[in-house]
């Protein structure tokens, strides 16, 4: 370290203090004043920073006088600082507030649009509440018996084969968990802490590992709604299908069952609806198979119900005349300002 005389350290300092006063009086917006800053207060390379390492070179018995000094002229210079900013900042708002014409006219700004498929499940959710169904949702992730065995699929079926489903490894557990395939598993949860008379119906999102295609993409939309009472009939079912598809849809809309097998309902349908001439395959459907009733502490013997499943993208797909559903997720611009 190279020795430094005190009289050259406060000589220094005071030429310090008289270059910093006068930068920043000078400074007359936050341009000159963060230069002005940063060149004398600048944490590594500031001028201050600079006088600081020449204390080491003071003799042991200067080092005191010197020490009171330099904080001296910091606090002096961090003090005109302060002011020069508040003064910068005054004068910039001022030009500021003048530089705004008040009178001429704002530039419009553009509105999005509420996504196609939000819409639809808007839309369904009024519908089925008008129906008297209330509105439920569940968690994402699920564990194998509200995604499985409550659903009355054992575990050699093949819907639960690995290639079919998104797994999840857990830290713990001896079950990985998994994202849910199919929305069925909010009504378990709901049967699970309420009891009959019940009218649900649960929307949101669920995840297969299928190719994407014109009909097809890994994630996608349901809505599933079941009825459990006594008396229930597949009368009722098709009743609210077709109820719901008219109102949906508008017009006259026709709903016929094909025989299908799901494991949690029995008798098992395919659902198509006729509208506009053509017929198309919307989802599945049918009476909820007694063992899944038991499951959830029913007695089916006391009541009965029914269940279905509807693709949101495919209702939607319907109703706005889409042709593929990979441009509901594209976020074409151009594709969604349309609805």
């Amino acid at each position: 370290m190279t020795a430094v005389s005190l009289e050259s350290f406060l000589d220094q300092l005071r030429q310090f203090r008289a270059d910093a006063s006068a930068a920043l009086d000078a400074a007359s917006d936050a341009a000159a004043f963060e230069a002005a800053r940063v060149e004398f207060l600048g944490a590594r390379s500031g001028r201050l920073k600079a006088i600081q390492k020449q204390l080491g070179g003071l003799s042991v018995a200067d080092k005191p006088a010197a020490g009171r000094h330099f904080n001296e002229a910091k606090a002096t210079v961090e003090a005109l600082l302060t002011a020069a900013q508040d003064r910068v900042a005054a004068t910039t708002a001022g030009v500021t507030a003048e530089a705004i014409d008040v009178t001429l006219p704002g530039t419009p700004v553009p509105l999005g649009h509420v996504h196609p498929i939000t819409q639809t499940i808007r839309r369904v959710q009024e519908i089925m509440g008008r129906l008297g169904f209330e509105s439920v949702d569940g968690p994402e992730v699920e564990d194998q018996w509200h995604n499985f065995q409550a659903l009355a699929i054992g575990a050699e079926h093949p819907a639960r084969d690995p290639l079919d489903n998104f797994y999840l490894a857990v830290a713990r557990g001896a079950d990985p968990l998994l994202l849910r395939s199919q929305t069925s598993t909010v009504q378990i949860r709901v049967m699970e802490t309420r009891q009959p008379p019940l009218r649900i119906v649960s929307l949101g999102r669920v995840y297969r590992p299928d190719t994407a295609d014109a009909t097809h993409y890994p994630m996608f939309h349901q809505v599933e709604g079941l009825l459990v009472e006594k008396g229930t009939t597949m009368a009722h079912l098709k009743s609210v299908l077709r109820l719901f598809a008219s109102s949906f849809l508008g017009g006259d809309v026709h709903v016929r069952f094909r025989p299908s097998f799901f494991p949690f309902t029995e008798p098992s349908v395919e659902v198509d609806m006729e509208w506009g001439g053509r017929w198309i395959e919307m989802g599945g459907a049918g009476m909820v198979d007694p063992a899944v009733l038991e499951a959830v502490g029913y007695d089916p013997r006391e009541v009965s119900g029914f269940a279905f499943g509807l693709g949101v993208e495919r209702i939607a797909a319907r109703r706005y005349g889409v042709a593929d559903i990979r441009d509901f997720y594209r976020n074409d611009v151009r594709f969604l300002q349309q609805f």
